[in-house]
């Protein structure tokens, strides 16, 4: 049977375009800095979790300018042909990071060497724990809106900056304070962790969930109640 597609008009996807292309921005620019005090601060304590919370702000950024790229095209059918390619790059990105994080991380489980306590680490992990939920949100919601796998993963991206912000200040507290220096190693491997994660579900293309009653096919088979993105009615997806 026939069903009707409920799609945001033209002029909503340029108002949910430009929207994206506003708060990847402020992510670039958050992240850069967040980058620049992780590396520094995580090379001076010799902080694995630090200098993988950096390198995960490094690739948040160049997620986030590869979305940027698909949404710089004014026309949809464009941005709609950039979103593999973007996909892809994010997935690449988190993979990247896991490696990196996981060998480091066993080296200095492995006596190669005990970080040292930082207060720089400890108050950028507190801002990013604060700031990031927002950005993520906001971009979500619209990434959703719009039908953006590419965004929505970015979003995801952001919101996987939360968690390693709440792991990161756990595990830098701990040694600042009870002097575990094995708390550092653990954090930067649960790190790594959540980062294989999202890689794979943004190669996947997972998360491109449309709100609910705004996806539906015509010719669709019957009993099948998923939407291109592979969500189901009612779906809360991220």
């Amino acid at each position: 049977m026939a069903t009707i597609s409920l799609e945001p008009s033209p002029a909503r996807r340029d108002v949910l375009a430009r929207r994206i292309r506003l708060l990847v921005a402020a992510t670039i620019t958050y992240n850069v800095i967040e980058a620049i005090v992780a590396i520094a601060a995580g090379t001076l304590a010799s902080s694995t979790a630090l200098i993988g919370f950096g390198l995960d702000s490094v690739i948040e950024v160049s997620s986030a300018a590869a979305v940027a790229w698909q949404f710089s095209a004014a026309e949809h059918a464009v941005r709609e042909a950039r979103e593999k390619t973007t996909l892809r790059i994010i997935a690449v990105s988190f993979f990247v990071l896991a490696a990196y994080v996981a060998v480091d991380a066993i080296r200095a489980l492995a006596g190669s060497g005990e970080a040292e306590r930082s207060i720089a680490g400890i108050v950028i992990a507190a801002l990013s724990l604060a700031i990031m939920p927002f950005l993520s949100a906001a971009q979500r919601r619209a990434g959703r809106e719009i039908g953006s796998a590419s965004a929505v993963a970015d979003s995801k991206q952001t919101l996987l900056c939360t968690y390693l912000s709440a792991v990161l200040l756990v595990g830098l507290v701990l040694n600042a304070t009870l002097g575990w220096s094995w708390a550092d190693p653990i954090a930067a491997l649960v790190i790594a962790g959540i980062a294989v994660k999202e890689g794979r579900e943004a190669w996947r293309g997972d998360g491109c969930c449309a709100p609910s009653g705004l996806s539906t096919f015509k010719g669709q088979e019957p009993g099948k109640t998923e939407d291109a993105c592979g969500c189901s009615p009612g779906c809360a997806c991220c």
